[in-house]
């Protein structure tokens, strides 16, 4: 017996860990600095904490009440009644509600490219065929109206990233509204806002009052730290909000994970000094390399380096772990997550070291060749 054919299926490729490097390299893993996966470098608000180990002793109950608790606090904050907020597994698992709720077999997505490939792999779980729009390098990565409708043919699913994963740029609002407006009645425009508390910039929640046409999915892994607890939710359109218990898994968050979202909410004081950090890292980024980088609004830059597999790989024998953007179709460039001002210090002088040994050899190369 064989599973169904899966050979269209792409694989997601997570940026490497400590654990996996230090083994692998044998190094000391608090000798490492991971700077891969937009995680935030203060771990999650304490408060959070706190509440993980006090729900700990309920692990065995469902969590009907925090579920419902956790949606009704959300809605509280963005203005929208508690059956617009879907809970999930992660971001990506509010990905895999809306692909349930939105595709019938052989419906067409559109995805950006370079992007997050988990936008086509939901899509083609449910049996969706994937097309693709181009966030070009050659135009600086520009998020416009017109780089998505220009590839626009009809598609069930529309698939934006604001801020933008890899390269940090973000949509404006009112590309946003164009491309609803501009599109087929029936096709859903998805704003993927997984780095929405970086950017200041308003959210496309602020659409939903008026349109039916416009989903939004936010993340706790990013500004409040909880990555490890898997929680997302997604926000929709009253009309089809009541979709969600058709095609939701029962208890599509865990007890744990909806009572640390809660304790989160609450901690201002971690999220701003997240966003804040971010912010600083970002400039400090752009402005000591002597490399090619995009404006960024979210957690991340993007470093075009020339060779970033081998510059990744020299990264990591010094300590510091970066995301190769090979998987991404951008094999020149790396992304570098905002750490603390200590991790991200360190990182930049490694990195400028590297690009620096990297032209120097290619020099000697040259002047070998020439003379």
């Amino acid at each position: 017996m064989q599973p169904r054919d899966l050979s269209g299926h792409a694989v997601y490729q997570a940026g490497r860990g400590v654990e996996e490097v230090a083994r692998e390299l044998g190094l000391d893993p608090d000798d490492l600095v991971k700077l891969a996966s937009n995680e935030n470098p203060f771990g999650p608000s304490p408060v959070a904490v706190e509440a993980i180990r006090e729900a700990a002793g309920s692990a065995n109950s469902y969590p009907k009440a925090s579920h419902a608790d956790l949606a009704e606090k959300l809605a509280d904050r963005w203005d929208v009644a508690s059956e617009q907020v879907w809970l999930a597994n992660g971001g990506d698992g509010v990905l895999d509600y809306l692909s349930r709720a939105m595709l019938a077999p052989d419906d067409r997505v559109l995805v950006p490219d370079p992007g997050f490939a988990y936008y086509g792999m939901s899509a083609r779980y449910h049996h969706g065929d994937v097309r693709e729009y181009t966030v070009s390098k050659a135009d600086d990565f520009a998020l416009t109206a017109d780089a998505v409708l220009d590839d626009y043919d009809g598609e069930r699913v529309v698939y934006l990233t604001s801020p933008h994963n890899p390269t940090g740029g973000r949509f404006d609002l009112d590309a946003v509204e164009t491309i609803a407006t501009e599109t087929d009645e029936q096709t859903l425009v998805v704003v993927d806002e997984a780095y929405g508390e970086f950017a200041d910039a308003p959210s496309a929640v602020d659409l939903l009052d008026e349109r039916d046409d416009v989903a939004v999915v936010r993340t706790f892994s990013k500004v409040y730290g909880l990555a490890g607890v898997r929680l997302g939710y997604g926000v929709v359109p009253a009309e089809w909000a009541d979709a969600y218990a058709r095609v939701n898994t029962p208890f599509a968050a865990s007890e744990i994970a909806c009572r640390a979202g809660l304790a989160a909410l609450d901690d201002d004081e971690h999220a701003e000094k997240t966003v804040e950090t971010a912010a600083w890292a970002r400039e400090y980024i752009s402005k000591h390399l002597e490399a090619r980088t995009w404006e960024s609004h979210a957690n991340f830059v993007l470093v075009e380096v020339g060779d970033a597999s081998a510059v990744a790989e020299e990264l990591q024998h010094r300590g510091v772990i970066v995301r190769d953007c090979t998987s991404f179709g951008l094999p020149e460039c790396v992304r570098v997550t905002c750490g603390t001002e200590a991790e991200t210090e360190r990182a930049v002088s490694e990195l400028a070291e590297v690009l620096a040994d990297r032209e120097e050899e290619r020099t000697d190369h040259e002047e070998e060749v020439s003379g």
